[in-house]
């Protein structure tokens, strides 16, 4: 359960980063105290900064830079790679074209998922069988952002390890079922600049991106330096800014995991407001789960939480597509109870 918290706990991972691997990796007294640090942050926040991660500060922000270029192209260059369900919804969203909670976001966006081949999951997956759609202009897109791909991947198996010693488990005790072929879900957003004013001529604050919880395992947020606009709530109602930090990852935690700890740590609401009058990206990397993968409260979490079973089990590709494609987005986890038939209506939407 989340707390008042009023800020975002900062944690160097740099010890956990290069010792996770070691099998006797909370021998180590650094190890165990950014552990400590993570345990904390995910009971109080659900959200924290990561430095020492080991990513290149230089590569994050190229990511940004190339995003920025993408987004400053006219639309109809953006719309030859515009998604669709014949593309496995993957490709370009417009402005106004995601939605939560029936209400269009004010953001612009390319969707990109772990390519799936047909049959891979039975008819669970089909509807995502695909090939990315990346962009030809601006040129190396489609390079920098598989590479950033792959390290974000490994940085996120590597913060995970540390959440499951957090909880008392094996180092590993995300692998195998849960996570050991981990699906991954990249969205390259960008967010115009407030130029709308009020009657009173103030600038006027529009939703970037409505209030919801991500659904999967662990977010990485690579932001912009210098435009505050990522709220997170805290217990009290109250929105909390995640300052940008140079050079770090924003970091929050998802639904699956939510479920697999049986609330110990909580999937916290979050928003976007870019109240500057500038353009603003954020590339976020949701690391998930295995995509047929039965999500349930872990025995280490039931008895840390009396033994009684607090949230439903859920499959993470049927809870995707629910919440991904509009039923249930922007709603608490405990609201949103995926069944294949919901499932159905979400596809032909």
């Amino acid at each position: 359960m989340t707390t008042n918290f009023q800020s975002i706990p900062l944690i160097d991972i740099s010890p956990l980063v290069a010792k996770c691997d070691d099998p006797n990796v909370m021998e180590n007294k650094d190890v165990a105290e950014v552990v400590r640090l993570l345990d904390r942050a995910c009971r109080d926040a659900g959200f924290f900064y990561v430095k020492g991660h080991g990513i290149p500060e230089s590569l994050i922000k190229e990511v940004r830079d190339i995003t920025h270029k993408f987004f400053d192209l006219p639309y109809e260059e953006k719309l030859k790679i515009k998604l669709s369900n014949e593309t496995g919804y993957r490709g370009y969203q417009r402005v106004g074209e995601n939605i939560t909670k029936g209400v269009p976001d004010m953001h612009e966006a390319i969707d990109c998922y772990r390519e799936l081949n047909k049959g891979m999951y039975g008819d669970l997956g089909d509807p995502l069988v695909g090939t990315n759609k990346w962009p030809t202009d601006p040129m190396n897109f489609k390079k920098l952002m598989e590479e950033y791909l792959v390290l974000c991947t490994d940085l996120s198996r590597k913060i995970m390890r540390g959440i499951a010693l957090a909880l008392g488990g094996s180092v590993d005790a995300f692998e195998g079922k849960i996570a050991g072929d981990p699906f991954w879900v990249l969205r390259i957003i960008g967010y115009p600049g407030v130029t709308s004013t009020n009657d009173d001529g103030l600038l006027k604050n529009d939703i970037g991106c409505g209030a919801h919880t991500d659904y999967g395992l662990l977010t990485l947020v690579n932001q912009d330096d210098d435009k505050i606009a990522l709220q997170v709530r805290n217990l009290s109602g109250e929105w909390i800014s995640a300052v940008p930090i140079p050079g770090t990852f924003v970091c929050n935690i998802g639904d699956m995991l939510k479920i697999l700890t049986n609330g110990v740590y909580e999937s916290t609401l979050h928003r976007v407001i870019n109240n500057s009058p500038k353009y603003r990206v954020c590339v976020a990397y949701f690391y998930e789960t295995n995509f047929d993968a039965v999500i349930s409260p872990l025995d280490m979490c039931l008895k840390k939480t009396g033994g009684n079973k607090k949230l439903q089990t859920a499959v993470y590709g049927e809870h995707l597509f629910h919440v991904a494609n509009g039923s249930c987005r922007g709603l608490a986890l405990e609201q949103c109870k995926p069944d294949l038939a919901s499932l159905k209506y979400c596809l032909e939407l």
